[in-house]
C-alpha cells in the first residue's frame, strides 16, 4: 500500500478523542499592567469559563480540541473579545490587555468585538485570527494569500506573494513583528519592492495579524498603502514540539519555559521545492530555510523585555534540464540565478507606570543579495554574462514611544531614528541610445534618518464620538533637499460616530510620505555619478468614508470609500513612466535614473462581510472597484497602472465539522491587469537582444493592452486525531481546483532553425543593422496544485 493510500484511509477513519486542553492567561490593565482580579472570562457562545485571580490568571480546563474565542468582562474596563485561537493539546497560554471605560455606558455603546479597530485606526482596520490563517484554503498557511481574502487586495502573478492594496504597489507596505519591523515578509525578494514567492513567517508562531490598509497611526512611518502588525504565540508552560510536512517544507517548532519568569519559542523551516519543482517540470528551482525566535521575559512587575529574531536564507538555481518548449526557453532567458540572505533581529522593552507605559525598540535588519545571468546560461563562457549583481542593506533603528492614559484621552508620542547603509557592486549590460554599453559601478552610502510623531485620542461620553488627531514629522541627511523634517509634515484625523447602537460612521484624511527604495538613492550611471541625489519622499494624502453595521458579537458589514493622491513618485527617465505603474519581477526593482515628477491617484469602493467563528462557520466575502491611475514623462497623462485590476471578488469560508474535521471553500475573481506590449522594431536588432538576452517594451504604447478576467476555486480539509499527549493532523489543500489557466500576456521570442539557433533575417547587412527573427508565444499560468501535509504535536 503506497503513503497516498494510506493517508486516503486515515482521512476516513475516526479515532477516539483522549486530549483535553487547557487556555489559561493573566488579565491586566493594558496601560499600567496592573492584574484585573475577579474578572469574567468565558468561551465565546458557551458559559465555561473562570474568574482571574488575585494575580489576574485565569485557567480553563477540560477542553476539547478546537477553536475558540475569549470573551472578558469587568465593571468599569470595556469588555474584550480575543481572536479565535487553535487549542490542539497542552496548554495555550493567552495574556489579555483591558482598557478602562470612563463613561458610563448608554444605549449608544458596542460591546468590543473581534471587528472593532483601534481608536486612531476606526477603519480600514481588520483582525486576522490564527484560526482563519490555519484553515484558509488554497493559502498553504501563508499570511499574504489569506489577506488576498480581504477587501482592496489583488494579487500579481503566479508564484509570488506582492501585495497590492488599494492601487499601490508592493513597495507601499511595511511589516512588524511584535513591534520590530521587518523588512522582507517574503523569501526570494525582490530588493526595493519586497514581494517573493513564498512567506517567511511560520503561521504556526502567528497569534493574531492587524491589517490595516488606510488611517495609519503616527507611530508607522515609510508607509502608503498597508500596515501588518504581527502577534506571536506566547510559549506554553510546558516544553512543546510542532512537527509539520507540507509539500514545499518541513517546520519543526518548540516553545517552553526557561524558568518561571521567561517563555520562548522557536520555529525551524527547510524546503524541499526544488524537488516539487522538478517533477512539475518547472524552469527554476528555489531552496529556503528559516527560522524564527521570540524570548520573553517579565523582568518585574512593571518591566517586560522581548527578543525577537527572523532570518532566511535562499537559493534560486535554474533548472536547465526542464523540458525543451518556447515557454520554459522564456522563463530561463529572464529570470537570474540568485542567493539571498536576509534577518532581522530587535529587543522590545516595555516600562509600565499607573497610566502609561513607554516602549523602546532596538532593531537591527540586514539584506544581501546576490544575482547572475549569463545570455543563454552560458555559465561556463564569462563573455556570456550580461548580469553580475552583489548588495548589502541594512538598517539600524531606535524608536521610543509612550502611551498615556487620561480620562477620556490617549496620547501616543515618541520619535525614531535610524542608520541606513546600502552598497552595490552592478555589473549589467545593456542598451540605451540605440546602441550596447555595460554599466559597471560601485555604490557606497550611508545616512540617518529621523521622526518625532505625536497622536491625541479622545472617546466622548457614552462612546457616542471618537475623535484622533496626530501628525508626524520624518527627515534624513541623505540629500540636503530631505534634511528639514517640516518639509515632511504629516498630519492626520480621524472620526467614528455611533449613529445607531450597532452601527458606526467613519471617516479619516491623512497625508504620508515614503522614502524611494535603496536601490534607487543608490544607483549611479556609467559614469559613476549618484544620479537620484535630489530625489524627494514620495507623499500620498488620503481620504476615506466608511459605514460600518455590527448586528452582532460575531457579525459584521461594512462599506468604505477610498481616494490616494499620489506626488514626487520616481519616474523613469529610461522609459518615461512611473516606477509606481512598474511589476516588481525577481530580480531588482527602482535600479534606474529617475526624476521625483509622477502624479497619481487610487480611488475605489469597498464591501466587506465578516462571520467569524460562531458554531463553527468563519465567512469573509469582499468586492472592491478600483482605478490606479499615474502620469507619464511624455505628456503628463494619467496611464492605468499595472495594479489597475477594476474588480477584486473573493468569497471564503471555513466550517468545523464533526469529529475533529474542518472544510474550507475560497472564490476569488479578478480583473485582468493592464500590460505593456514590445517594440518588435528594437527588440529584433541582434545588438539589443545580445545586450539582455530578452525583448523590449514599447513605453509609449505603456499599459494599452489589458489581460482578461480570471478567476480561481481552492479547497481545503482537515482532519486531526488527538490522543493522550499527541496529536496527529493531516491537511489536503487543492488550489486552482478547477483547473482554470489564467492567459499571460503574450511573450515575444527568437525564432530558431533545426539546430536551435536563432534566426538572422538580413544577415549581409552591417552588423549594427542586422535583425533576428521574432515571434510571440502564448503563456498561460495556473494549474491543479494539491497540496498533502501531515502535522504532528507532542
Amino acid at each position: 500500500m503506497d503513503i497516498l493510500k494510506i493517508i486516503l484511509l486515515l482521512f476516513v477513519v475516526n479515532f477516539s478523542v483522549l486530549s483535553q486542553g487547557v487556555i489559561t492567561g493573566r488579565v491586566y490593565d493594558e496601560f499600567s499592567n496592573d492584574p484585573i482580579v475577579y474578572a469574567n472570562v468565558r468561551i465565546a457562545d458557551s458559559e465555561i469559563g473562570a474568574i482571574t485571580d488575585e494575580n489576574g490568571v485565569f485557567v480553563i480546563g477540560d477542553l476539547m480540541p478546537g477553536e475558540y474565542r475569549i470573551v472578558v468582562s469587568f465593571l468599569g474596563y470595556r469588555k474584550s473579545v480575543t481572536e479565535s485561537l487553535v487549542l490542539r493539546i497542552g496548554t495555550k497560554v493567552l495574556d489579555i490587555g483591558m482598557e478602562k471605560q470612563s463613561q458610563e455606558l448608554s444605549e449608544f455603546t458596542v460591546e468590543s468585538n473581534p471587528f472593532l479597530g483601534k481608536i486612531e485606526t476606526p477603519l480600514s482596520f481588520r483582525r486576522i485570527s490564527s484560526a482563519e490563517i490555519e484553515f484558509n484554503p488554497g493559502a498553504n498557511r501563508d499570511i499574504s494569500k489569506v489577506v488576498q481574502s480581504f477587501p482592496g487586495v489583488a494579487s500579481s502573478t503566479a508564484f509570488r506573494n506582492d501585495l497590492i492594496v488599494r492601487g499601490g504597489g508592493p513597495s507601499e507596505n511595511v511589516y512588524y513583528l511584535e513591534g520590530v519591523e521587518i523588512p522582507n515578509l517574503n523569501h526570494f525578494a525582490t530588493q526595493g519592492a519586497s514581494g517573493g514567492p513564498v512567506g517567511i513567517i511560520n503561521a504556526d508562531l502567528i497569534r493574531g495579524v492587524e491589517f490595516q490598509s488606510g488611517a495609519f497611526p503616527v507611530n508607522r512611518g515609510d508607509v502608503m498603502s498597508s500596515v501588518l502588525d504581527f502577534k506571536m504565540v506566547d510559549g506554553g508552560e510546558q516544553c512543546h514540539t510542532k512537527i509539520a510536512l507540507g509539500a514545499s517544507e518541513l517546520s519543526l517548532g518548540f516553545d517552553g519555559q526557561l524558568g518561571d519568569k521567561t517563555n520562548y519559542i522557536l520555529s525551524v523551516r527547510r524546503s524541499y521545492l526544488q524537488f516539487l519543482f522538478s517533477v512539475l517540470d518547472l524552469p527554476f528551482l528555489p531552496t529556503f530555510t528559516d527560522m524564527t525566535t521570540k524570548v520573553e521575559s517579565q523582568l518585574s512587575p512593571n518591566d517586560k523585555l522581548t527578543f525577537i529574531s527572523i532570518g532566511a536564507y535562499d537559493v534560486n538555481k535554474l533548472n536547465l534540464d526542464v523540458s525543451d518548449d518556447e515557454e520554459s526557453a522564456y522563463i530561463l532567458s529572464t529570470i537570474p540565478y540568485q542567493t539571498q540572505w536576509s534577518y532581522a533581529m530587535g529587543v522590545v522593552y516595555k516600562h509600565y507606570f499607573e497610566d502609561s507605559y513607554i516602549n523602546a525598540v532596538l532593531s537591527h535588519n540586514h539584506l544581501h543579495n546576490d544575482l547572475y545571468k549569463y545570455f543563454e546560461n552560458e555559465n561556463d563562457n564569462p563573455s556570456q554574462q550580461i548580469l553580475d549583481y552583489n548588495s548589502n542593506e541594512g538598517e539600524t533603528k531606535l524608536r521610543v514611544e509612550q502611551v498615556m492614559r487620561k480620562r477620556g484621552f490617549k496620547f501616543v508620542s515618541g520619535f525614531g531614528i535610524q542608520y541606513v547603509m546600502y552598497d552595490n557592486k552592478t555589473f549589467k549590460r545593456q542598451f540605451v541610445n540605440d546602441s550596447p554599453s555595460d554599466l559597471n559601478y560601485y555604490t557606497d552610502i550611508d545616512f540617518v534618518k529621523y521622526a518625532m510623531f505625536e497622536q491625541i485620542s479622545y472617546v466622548t461620553d457614552n462612546n457616542f464620538l471618537t475623535l484622533s488627531l496626530g501628525g508626524r514629522i520624518d527627515g534624513n541627511t541623505f540629500s540636503q533637499k530631505m534634511k528639514d523634517p517640516l518639509q515632511q509634515f504629516s498630519p492626520r484625523l480621524s472620526a467614528s460616530m455611533q449613529i445607531m447602537p450597532e452601527m458606526k460612521l467613519n471617516m479619516s484624511i491623512g497625508k504620508y510620505y515614503q522614502l524611494p527604495a535603496y536601490t534607487t538613492l543608490g544607483y549611479k550611471n556609467e559614469e559613476g555619478e549618484l544620479v537620484n541625489k535630489n530625489t524627494q519622499p514620495i507623499c500620498s494624502k488620503h481620504w476615506t468614508l466608511g459605514l460600518e453595521w455590527m448586528p452582532l458579537g460575531y457579525a459584521m458589514l461594512s462599506v468604505e470609500g477610498f481616494y490616494k493622491d499620489y506626488k514626487y513618485y520616481p519616474m523613469s527617465l529610461r522609459d518615461s513612466v512611473s516606477l509606481a505603474s512598474k511589476r516588481a519581477g525577481y530580480d531588482l526593482y527602482g535600479d534606474e535614473a529617475v526624476i521625483s515628477a509622477s502624479d497619481g491617484r487610487a480611488y475605489g469602493i469597498e464591501v466587506m462581510g465578516r462571520w467569524t467563528g460562531h458554531k463553527g462557520l468563519n465567512l469573509v466575502f469582499s468586492y472592491t472597484w478600483v482605478r490606479s491611475e499615474f502620469s507619464n514623462l511624455r505628456d503628463g497623462d494619467y496611464l492605468p497602472s499595472s495594479w489597475d485590476n477594476k474588480h477584486i471578488f473573493s468569497l471564503t469560508g471555513t466550517k468545523k465539522l464533526p469529529h475533529n474535521w474542518n472544510v474550507g471553500l475560497k472564490f476569488r475573481l479578478q480583473g485582468g491587469a493592464p500590460y505593456t506590449p514590445y517594440d518588435e522594431e528594437k527588440s529584433s536588432l541582434v545588438a539589443a537582444w545580445d545586450a539582455s538576452g530578452v525583448a523590449y517594451l514599447d513605453y509609449s504604447q505603456f499599459n494599452s493592452e489589458r489581460l482578461k478576467t480570471f478567476t480561481q476555486l481552492d479547497f481545503r480539509v482537515d482532519k486531526n486525531f488527538y490522543y493522550k499527549n499527541w496529536m496527529l493532523g493531516f491537511y489536503l489543500d487543492i488550489q486552482n481546483a478547477l483547473n482554470r489557466k489564467y492567459k499571460n500576456a503574450p511573450k515575444l521570442i527568437q525564432q530558431t532553425d533545426d539546430n536551435g539557433t536563432p534566426v538572422v533575417i538580413n544577415p549581409n547587412a552591417p552588423t549594427d543593422q542586422q535583425r533576428y527573427a521574432l515571434k510571440y508565444i502564448n503563456t498561460t499560468s495556473g494549474t491543479v496544485l494539491p497540496t498533502v501535509g501531515i502535522m504532528v504535536e507532542f
